[in-house]
């Protein structure tokens, strides 16, 4: 591998399984590989033919994801992980190296999961007033639930979940406002296993409806080369420039997270490319490695894509998705702002250089090769901001992307190429944008297409980037990704339904609260009321309450979950103390992310550690103090919510004060953690930045002005030091 080319297929998926979990499949015998493989892109295919082709009755659909992946699940994930090491031998009570009971638990569950798609017709009858056979079926898929997301997750997710049940079976038990009363688990399994306020519910809903088909957008874009071609327009932007290889990183893990929506998967895909450069150049391999880990984390919140958590918003507070990425626009910018001004300040202080002219891709070169790799993302961006659905624009992206990889080469194209790229588009526009009203017509015109193609591209001697098995291995990789978000999704709908059924979400909100009450009223005799109010202490207390907890919670859960469960217990309590519904669910959103890079659970940081040979808790550190701007912004916007441009309130005045000094602050914060900023920092000095930063950055033109007034005298000595250093430099 040189130093401007990403691994191959074959090389990203065995970096993604070697440092991501929840992609580490045991080894299986051919006949079970090949049936895992074939059910895996058939998961791929019922979700990409329900996006264009019109989504199941909801119980339905649902079911049919949960079925595929919970029987999934138990055929790639051993029960223990030394079982990942080496294939079992295959026999008759292990047949394809998978033991006779995983077989057993995934023709359960699948059963237990369409049972309900099956009883729909007298469903609503048997809600609160449960038959037996619902109750088997029930505590099947609960107990098997369970157990699928300890295989994938481990044991946190789980325990919480069986923590909510507990408390919902023993309600009398608890004290003081806890206290409830009670549920048997006849009604608990009517509550989580036959409305849609449990398993069933939104979480799963929107995993099948929206996130499996941007993850499998993101694969495909990546296997087709666009991930490449935005790093060669990252490495053409600042690989020059002092410290180049980590600026690449942030630029290049920017764009990428534009795809990918995965942190692990940001950090294994830029991060093989950028470690080494950054450690060839003179970084120390735990910053390198943090580096990465702290850009990548910015794949879950940079629209157009996101992470899951984005598109559970739309659910949870009824808005288009455009809100969503216009939302997102300007906080995802703060973060790569904050990594990318700590990268060159350490640049500098060290004097790391950028990258040679030999080192550097041929930006021309790489355009004309992959310019291409662009249309997917370009109508997939058109149809998302034109209104129309989102599961429509992956849709559209997808096919978009197959075709692309399938009828142009990297280089060397005909009119051959070209002709049937556009042929095939137009096609697509003509299929789903002229106003067929069959589904059936549709459908048949696009089939006709698909089965066409192959035997076009042979009698026009066509021969693409991508071939078929690039395509369908694809399809089963999209499939992966899906399994652990998926069983998540579901776990996480056993404590939805609990606080549905307790309304515990109410109590907690009101202890919540009651506690940041308690704790501002303390303060309120050491802050002077000038600077703060208490309603507006009792406000930052319990932000910072929920930022600790998201943080808590994401030691051991994944981002999607984490937000799932803040939004039900915590969202309400900051609606209550006045913030906007909106900025509640990006809070906690935000956090949610912040887990990735903060020790001692950092998937993203053990992840580039693990590429870089560097000390995983050292980079975890590392990635947590790079992305601070990330853990400072969120109490931006929750005080000034113009930063989220769609917030109620926005005013222009509003945004550019705030922005203003959000850029200004986050500047000298990474200068004071960086200790340099024209030259080397004193201590006196970094304390001045810190504090100056913290008043740029909060809210208000009043605290901007006075955090410039502070950071005056450092820039005026480093000026003049400066200054004084060059005079020195040009007289020796």
């Amino acid at each position: 591998m040189n130093a401007t080319t990403l691994p191959d297929d074959r090389q990203l998926q065995d970096l993604e399984e070697k440092f991501d979990p929840e992609m580490r499949f045991r080894p299986l015998g051919a006949a079970a590989a090949t049936l895992v493989g074939g059910l895996l892109i058939a998961l791929s295919l019922f979700h990409y033919y329900t996006a264009g082709f019109g989504l199941l009755q909801e119980v339905t659909h649902r079911g049919v994801h949960l079925a595929f992946v919970l029987g999934l699940i138990f055929l790639v994930f051993p029960h223990r992980k030394a079982l990942l090491e080496r294939a079992q031998p295959s026999s008759l009570v292990s047949p394809g190296g998978v033991p006779w009971f995983d077989w057993a638990l995934a023709m359960a569950v699948a059963a237990s999961t369409l049972y309900i798609p099956w009883i729909f017709h007298d469903l609503m009858f048997r809600v609160g007033n449960p038959l037996p056979v619902d109750v088997v079926m029930g505590t099947i898929l609960i107990v098997a639930l369970l157990e699928a997301t300890r295989r994938c997750m481990g044991w946190p997710l789980p325990l919480i979940a069986i923590a909510f049940m507990v408390y919902a079976l023993f309600g009398p038990y608890f004290p003081g406002l806890l206290k409830h009363a009670g549920a048997n688990w006849n009604q608990l399994i009517s509550h989580e296993y036959l409305t849609s306020q449990g398993v069933y519910g939104v979480a799963v809903g929107v995993v099948a409806t929206y996130v499996f088909h941007f993850v499998l957008f993101g694969v495909l874009a990546t296997r087709i080369g666009l991930g490449q071609l935005f790093l060669d327009i990252a490495s053409a932007i600042a690989g020059r420039y002092a410290g180049g290889p980590a600026k690449v990183s942030v630029f290049g893990s920017a764009m990428f997270g534009m795809l990918s929506g995965s942190s692990v998967a940001n950090a294994v895909t830029v991060g093989s490319l950028t470690i080494p450069a950054m450690i060839r150049v003179g970084y120390r391999r735990e910053f390198a490695a943090a580096v990465e880990a702290a850009a990548s984390t910015g794949g879950q919140i940079t629209p157009p894509v996101l992470g899951a958590a984005a598109f559970l918003m739309i659910e949870f507070l009824a808005v288009p998705y455009q809100t969503i990425i216009a939302a997102a626009a300007v906080p995802a910018f703060m973060h790569f702002f904050g990594v990318f001004m700590q990268v060159h300040f350490e640049a500098k202080r060290f004097g790391l250089r950028g990258l040679t002219e030999a080192e550097m891709p041929k930006l021309r070169e790489s355009f004309a090769q992959r310019w291409p790799t662009l249309i997917p993302l370009g109508l997939l961006i058109f149809i998302l901001v034109s209104g129309r659905t989102p599961y429509l624009a992956a849709f559209t992206g997808i096919t978009s992307c197959a075709i692309v990889g399938l009828t142009t080469k990297n280089a060397g194209n005909t009119a051959r190429h070209w002709g049937l790229m556009v042929a095939l588009h137009v096609l697509l526009g003509v299929v789903f944008f002229a106003g067929f009203e069959s589904q059936e017509i549709k459908f048949a015109i696009f089939a006709a297409g698909a089965l066409g193609t192959p035997f076009l591209m042979k009698a026009l001697r066509v021969d693409g980037r991508i071939g078929l098995p690039v395509l369908a291995e694809s399809l089963g990789t999209g499939a992966k990704y899906a399994l652990a978000v998926g069983a998540a999704a579901a776990t996480v709908g056993i404590v939805i339904g609990v606080v549905t059924l307790t309304g515990v979400g109410f109590k907690l909100s009101t202890i919540i609260t009651g506690a940041a009450q308690a704790v501002a009223g303390g303060m309120g005799s050491l802050v002077p009321a000038s600077l703060i109010t208490p309603q507006s202490l009792t406000l930052l207390v319990a932000l910072v309450m929920t930022g600790l907890v998201c943080i808590l919670l994401g030691c051991g859960i994944p981002t999607t979950a984490n937000y799932i469960i803040m939004v039900t217990v915590a969202a309400p309590t900051l609606t209550l103390l006045g913030v906007e519904p909106l900025v509640a669910h990006f809070f906690v959103f935000y956090y949610g992310v912040l887990a990735d890079i903060t020790p001692p659970v950092a998937l993203a940081a053990y992840a580039a550690a693990g590429m870089a040979g560097s000390d995983p808790f050292k980079t975890g550190n590392t990635a947590f103090r790079l992305g601070l701007a990330k853990a400072l912004v969120p109490f931006v916007f929750v005080f000034s919510p113009s930063l989220l441009i769609v917030a109620k309130g926005f005013t222009p005045y509003d945004f550019t004060v705030t922005f203003i000094g959000c850029v200004l602050g986050i500047t000298l914060l990474a200068a004071a953690l960086s200790k340099f900023f024209l030259v080397e920092m004193t201590r006196a000095e970094q304390a001045l930045c810190l504090l100056a930063a913290l008043l740029m950055i909060a809210p208000g033109l009043i605290p901007t002005l006075i955090g410039c007034a502070l950071a005056v005298p450092m820039l005026l000595r480093h000026v003049l030091a400066r200054r004084q250093a060059g005079m020195a430099g040009a007289s020796a």
